[in-house]
């Protein structure tokens, strides 16, 4: 989808369409959720500051975030795609792999479905979405931006060898900016570069990430299409309007382990291992975690192992925090929980996909 949040408030507000919108709350700690392409013009960006939105766009509408509202709308995405397929791996509320591989319309090529799924949001829902079409899942990411806004990109298998030797190492997944200058340092600027080198000299360099990047540059990727994929963590945090101590978190961490306890609890997932998040004043990220022999028992169990871990936090007193965050992971698999269920007259707990925590933090790919 194309700057989903915006688009999504400029079509529901006519007199929004055209105007510069950014999706975000007011404040100096708050940070963008969504631009307008109107608002990317003066070089607003997701994850930027509101604060420097607001000053690179004074012209600007500021609005904030409905999680709710947006999460309809993708689930009316979700059911378009699901005419043409049942293999869909959503990646945000946004965003989606979809293998088509064999469709439910029999439509004769990849291509074709492409057509039709985005003829069909702009006719149902009046929006855009931009969409890649290639062998696999690498490529396709990196076609579906290609076009952006509402466009259509293709990358048939013969082409994609000289499609990928010029494109910037940075569109590679897991290539950082960290990544990405030291290639540079050592003259690798292009995906061009990596396919020169053999296999064993990028194992001294990158170790065991070596492989990876020796396949993405000749256009290999086996990653399927893996639909119901099961989130690894549930969490939130909480980012301060001002900074704190340490010894001030602790209403913020008791509300944060509730609301994660919710979320565990209606979606029937039991977890091993609780984690808690800082940022510091300075923005260094602390975490800090306990894993028990089984799943946290209770929320007052998880409250309890939160604010413990608090404590295992060696800083001092006179710190500042600006962000912390409590976390759930480490759950148990559907195979313990059949186990388990063989040796108990409890009903069996099968874990699924939560799906996204409503807070200033969350959102995709193309707004955060």
């Amino acid at each position: 989808m194309d700057a989903f949040y915006a688009s999504v408030e400029q079509r529901d507000d006519p007199s929004l369409r055209g105007r510069p919108v950014v999706v975000a709350w007011k404040g100096k700690r708050s940070v963008v959720c969504a631009a307008s392409y109107e608002a990317r013009r003066y070089g607003v960006r997701s994850a930027m500051p509101a604060v420097t939105a607001e000053r690179l766009c004074p012209a600007a509408v500021f609005l904030p975030p409905d999680f709710v509202r947006y999460k309809a709308v993708s689930q009316a995405v979700r059911a378009i795609f699901q005419r043409h397929s049942d293999a869909i791996e959503p990646l945000s509320l946004d965003e989606a792999y979809l293998d088509v591989t064999e469709n439910k319309m029999g439509l004769p090529t990849a291509t074709l479905v492409a057509k039709t799924i985005r003829r069909q949001i702009w006719d149902e829902l009046h929006l855009t979405a931009s969409a890649g079409v290639a062998p696999n899942k690498f490529l396709a990411k990196i076609a579906s931006d290609w076009r952006k806004p509402n466009g259509l990109f293709v990358i048939q298998p013969h082409e994609a060898q000289a499609f990928l030797m010029t494109l910037p190492v940075g569109r590679i997944p897991g290539v950082g900016k960290v990544t990405e200058e030291r290639m540079a340092r050592a003259g690798i600027k292009l995906v061009g570069d990596i396919y020169t080198i053999p296999l064993e000299a990028l194992e001294q360099s990158f170790g065991s990430y070596a492989q990876r990047l020796y396949e993405l540059a000749r256009g290999i990727d086996h990653n399927p299409v893996v639909s119901n994929r099961v989130r690894k963590q549930i969490s939130a945090e909480d980012t301060f309007p001002e900074d704190i101590p340490l010894s001030a978190c602790e209403p913020h961490v008791r509300r944060l382990a509730e609301r994660i306890w919710a979320a565990s609890h209606d979606n029937k997932r039991e977890a091993k291992t609780v984690v808690l998040k800082l940022k510091t004043k300075e923005f260094q990220s602390l975490t800090r975690s306990m894993t028990l022999g089984g799943p946290v028992e209770s929320c007052d169990v998880l409250v309890s192992i939160a604010l413990s871990l608090c404590a295992k936090v060696d800083l001092p007193e006179k710190q500042l925090f600006r962000l912390v965050g409590v976390g759930l992971s480490n759950f148990r698999l559907e195979r313990e929980t059949d186990a388990a269920a063989e040796t108990s007259d409890e009903p069996a707990l099968i874990p699924y996909d939560l799906g996204v925590l409503p807070s200033a933090a969350v959102g995709d790919t193309d707004d955060l």
